[in-house]
């Protein structure tokens, strides 16, 4: 009965733990083909999250590791997105948030940080711009 007692009063087991980077990336290459698009997204956001706050934390080799690596993925998740013909929207979606995040982000930058970040923004966009042009085809219809 205290063996119950005492299991109702431990914390309950930790939810929604997310895998790291690595093992995202490790998990990439058996994942099915509709699922990649999403792993990559995920590590691209994790890895854009880390750039930003290694840019706040004045680390800005590693904040530039990071971003490429951001930029790297967010192109494999258009390319797996268009090769199979599915998430192609929710990964322009989540491009375009990306895209939005590094603008705030560019304005916090001095001069001489900016390059990387604006070139890590054109990147993006020519991600978008393929994504929208496999969804909507010219002479559509």
């Amino acid at each position: 009965m205290l063996a119950v007692i005492l299991a109702g009063l431990a914390p309950p087991p930790a939810r929604g733990v997310q895998p790291s980077v690595e093992e995202l990336k490790a998990k990439l290459s058996s994942a099915n083909s509709n699922d990649k698009p999403k792993l990559c997204l995920q590590i691209a956001q994790r890895q854009l999250d880390a750039a930003d706050k290694l840019y706040v934390a004045s680390e800005i080799e590693k904040a530039q590791t990071a971003l490429t690596d951001a930029v790297s993925y967010a192109e494999l998740a258009r390319d797996y997105a268009i090769q199979a013909h599915k998430h192609e929207k929710q990964t322009e979606i989540a491009v375009r948030g990306m895209v939005r995040k590094l603008n705030d982000l560019l304005h916090t930058l001095t001069h001489e940080e900016r390059p990387p970040v604006e070139d890590a923004m054109v990147r993006l966009q020519h991600v978008r711009d393929d994504l929208l042009a496999s969804m909507f085809p010219k002479g559509g219809k």
